[in-house]
Order: structure tokens, then sequence, then C-alpha cells
């Protein structure tokens, strides 16, 4: 009889939980009209991308943007809005002026942008050598080589350019059949990030030989470096204590082949550039909209993206998108006057892009012993974190990170949300941004599933991520789940179901 009253019990228990977590559907068509019929995305991703320039974490650029995200907050009922400290970060760099051009065997532009952190470069000018990765890499191989890279420009090879691919579609969508056949994305296995260590060591290591041979500058187109599309960023070179040595220069795939083609190129390059002698703090951006419950309102819901971008471009996909799209749920909320529970808070993480240090620094500041990996009180007061950082596609779903117990709470969320062509919870994982922070301090953190338009094929991390490869709608289909989901998690009687916490050491530490 007890084992039978228990039972009751306990379904009377997920029945009340399962009915807590229907969504009022006057509180989605609220939403939904505020956002489609007045939505401020595209001045808040104008205002970020064109008018703030590109994000490097430490950067003038940086500062721009969120001094600029702290006043528009303050526009809003927010109880705090301001910019944290996270610790040192390395050093402030900005190119200030630019240009790579082949002067033998006749003139021709290239499309080439400044790897940031980069030295200066006064108007140098040499022939070409041409290296593969691996001898790049090499630094006995470069030893025993150093007569051939004096006052030489050092290309390192690239794979030629694949026209075939160039019959594909360029930016796609999920089909149904994709998204329920989803695996672990984005994820980095510990051996995989063994072999990313030793690069990152080797690296500087083969570039103090280069510069020792005599060589005055690196050229390299490297991945999706085609169709005019440059990647640009930075492997090393923010710390004061591994600088950059050599003036470094991300070049488009086809004017690669171009100069290996032509064998014998003299290259003119000249590089002005702005950088501290002194390491820098890092920053985010932290606003709050407090909650209306007192029993609720010393926890929080958190949402947060990245704010620091790479140079090439304004960010525009990676993650402009994602900080409006945050913010815009956080208005919508403030501006119906929904009064949320719990206190929702948005973060805007720095140094993203560097290796996560925004969001893993907040986190052991205010959650978790770095060293000791001991759980902090403040901890417990968070009841989730949503994150948003896989480009500018539509929400279609959620990775649910192995965390059995959100499923049924998610598929009452999601359900509203079917003629959004969002309905997807996988129990699989995202890896390689903010959400993992909160993840290994035990919070319950979870990443939207994207559609993935053309993030992989033209705007990560290249020269094209600018506005104009933004998808307004796209957008503002997904401030509206962020602001339902946002404000559910918000009047929940009970936080979200968290995972046991993981005890090994946080993936990306020591980066």
């Amino acid at each position: 009889m007890k084992i039978l009253w228990l039972s009751l019990i306990a379904i009377a228990c997920h029945q009340n939980c399962l009915a807590q977590d229907a969504i009022d559907p006057a509180i989605v068509q609220k939403i939904m009209q505020a956002e489609f019929a007045d939505s401020h995305i595209p001045q808040l991703a104008q205002e970020l991308t064109d008018q703030s320039g590109g994000r490097l974490t430490g950067s003038p650029g940086f500062k721009r943007a969120a001094d600029w995200a702290v006043q528009e907050f303050k526009k809003w009922h927010v109880s705090y809005a301001g910019t944290e400290s996270w610790g040192p970060f390395g050093i402030q760099w900005e190119a200030e002026s630019f240009s790579l051009e082949a002067v033998t065997p006749y003139y021709f532009p290239i499309h080439a942008y400044p790897v940031p952190w980069s030295p200066a470069a006064d108007h140098l000018q040499g022939e070409v050598t041409t290296i593969t990765r691996e001898q790049s890499l090499d630094a006995a191989w470069l030893q025993n080589h150093a007569a051939q890279f004096k006052d030489k420009f050092i290309l390192i090879e690239s794979s030629p350019v694949d026209t075939h691919k160039n019959f594909g579609v360029a930016a796609t969508r999920y089909d149904q059949a994709a998204l329920d056949t989803l695996k672990d994305t984005y994820m980095i296995s510990p051996e995989e990030m063994k072999h990313i260590q030793v690069y990152l060591h080797n690296l500087p290591v083969c570039r103090k030989v280069l510069k020792q041979a005599g060589a005055i500058g690196i050229i390299a187109a490297r991945g999706n470096s085609d169709n005019g599309v440059v990647m640009n960023q930075a492997t090393y070179g923010f710390r004061k204590n591994n600088p950059m040595v050599l003036p470094e220069v991300d070049i488009a795939n086809e004017d690669a082949q171009r100069i290996s083609r032509l064998k014998k190129v003299v290259l003119k390059m000249n590089l002005q550039v702005k950088a501290s002698t002194e390491e820098v703090p890092g920053m985010n951006v932290i606003a709050e909209l407090k909650g209306s419950n007192p029993q609720l309102n010393s926890q929080v819901v958190m949402l947060g993206a990245h704010l620091d971008s790479w140079t090439a471009a304004t960010g525009a996909t990676d993650n402009a998108a994602g900080c409006v799209v945050m913010m815009e749920a956080l208005r919508l909320l403030d501006s119906l006057k929904l009064k949320p529970g719990r206190t929702i808070r948005v973060a805007l993480w720095g140094g993203e892009e560097q290796g996560l240090h925004g969001s893993f620094n907040y986190v052991t500041n205010h959650f978790r012993e770095k060293k000791t990996r001991q759980i902090k009180p403040s901890q417990s007061n968070i009841s989730v974190y949503f994150n948003l950082d896989n480009g500018t596609g539509r929400i279609r779903g959620i990775f649910a990170q192995n965390n059995t117990a959100v499923v049924p709470i998610f598929k009452k969320w999601f359900a509203p949300f079917d003629t959004l062509c969002a309905n997807t919870i996988t129990l699989h994982n995202t890896g390689s941004t903010d959400h993992l922070s909160f993840d290994w301090a035990g919070i319950p953190a979870f990443q939207f599933i994207q559609d993935p338009v053309d993030y992989n094929s033209k705007t990560h991390h290249t020269n094209l991520d600018d506005y104009d490869h933004l998808q307004i709608e796209d957008l503002k289909q997904a401030a509206v789940i962020i602001a339902c989901f946002a404000y559910q998690a918000s009047i929940r009687d009970e936080k979200l179901p968290a995972k046991a916490i993981d005890n090994t050491p946080f993936i990306f530490d020591g980066f």
C-alpha cells in the first residue's frame, strides 16, 4: 500500500510539473504580434555592426559596442546595465592602415586582411617563397632551410580551389530528415584538444625561427578562403608573453594559387597598427530585468551571446545576430510589461573567439572555483542559461545536452511554435560556445538549433560577415521563441532540472 501511495504521489507531481510548463497561448500571441509588427532587430543589428565596426576582444571597437549596448539596455526598465571585468585578457590591437599588392611580374591587388595582433609592417617589399603547412610547423626543417627565407615573404601553401563544390547550394535550411538525425555538433574531443594544444605550442616557435632566419612576413589562405571569401582570425598573439613576431596576412585562395603558379612574385606590404604595451582587462556586458515575484526574484534566468568578433568584417552572423536577439527578447518582455517572476539577466560575452574566456571566467568568478572545482553558493541561484551563437538562421529546436529531464519541459515550450518551424529537441550536444561554461558549472545550459543558412559556407570568420548577410526575419522568429522561453523559465515553480556535475577540467581551460 505504501508503494502504491508513493507511486500516486509521484504521478501527481509529474502531472503538476507538466501542467505548470504549458505556455499561455495569449502570452505567445502577444509576443509574436509585438515582434512581427514592430521589431527593433534591424536597428539593433545595424548599430552593432555598421556603427560599432569589428569587435575584436580588448579593442576600441569592442568598447564602442559594449558602451552602446549598456546605453541601449538603459533605455528599457532594467534594474542594472553595465560592464563587468572578468580578468586580464591581453594586448589591445587595431589596424589603422593596410595594403598588400604584387609589384612583380606586374601589378595586381590581393584580397587580403591583416591577422589580428600582427605587428606593423612599414612598407615592406620582398619576393615570395612557398612552403607547405607541414613544413611551416616543423622547427627543425625550418632551421635546416633558413637560408632561403632571408628578406622573403613566406607563402604557406593551400589546397587548390575545388571548383566542383561551386555547383552546390551555398545557403541551406534543415529539412525534417536532417533534424531527425542530428548528431553531436561542433564538439571537440579531448584527443583533438591535445592536437590543438600541440599546434598552439609549435606555431609561435616556428614563427620565431622564420623571424631569426630573416623572413619579413607570412601570407596564407585558410579554411574556406575561396570564391573571394577570406577567412581571417588569429590563433595566438594576444598575450603579452606570446606575441606575434612577424606581420601575418590572410588572403583569398585564388590569390594564393595565382602567386604559386607565377613562381617569382614580389609583394609590397604596408600595415600600420595601434597596440598597447600592457594587457587590458576582458569585459562582459551584463543587464538585468528584475523579477516581480518576491519568492523567486533572487533566482536568475540567463540569456547569452558573444559580443566579440574578428576584424575582416563586422561580425554580423558571428555573433551580432545572437546579441541582438537576446537584447530584443529582453526588450519585448519589458515593453509588454509581462513581469517575469525570476530575474532575467542578459550577458554579452567578450573573449569567446579566443577560447570562451568571457563566459568561463564569469562562471569561475561567480559559480565554480577554477582550481578546486568547488561549487559556489551563488550557483544555486541560476535556473537556466540559454545561448545563441550559430549564425543568422531561425531557431529549429534545441540541443538538450544529454539532460533527459528537460525534454518533456521543452516539448511543452515548443508546442506553440510548430507554425514557426521550431519543434526539434535532441539529447545530443553542441559545443564550442558559451553554454559549455555554464554546463561545466552544473547549471542547465543550452544552445538552440539554428538553420545553417550560409554560416559555414560564407560568413563564419570571414570578410563577408556583415549586416547584409543577416536574415532579419529569422532573427525576429528567434527573438519570439527566446522571449517566451525566458518568460516561462522565470515563472516556473521550480528551477529547470540539472544534470550531475562533471568533475573533469573545463575543456578550454588553458587557452
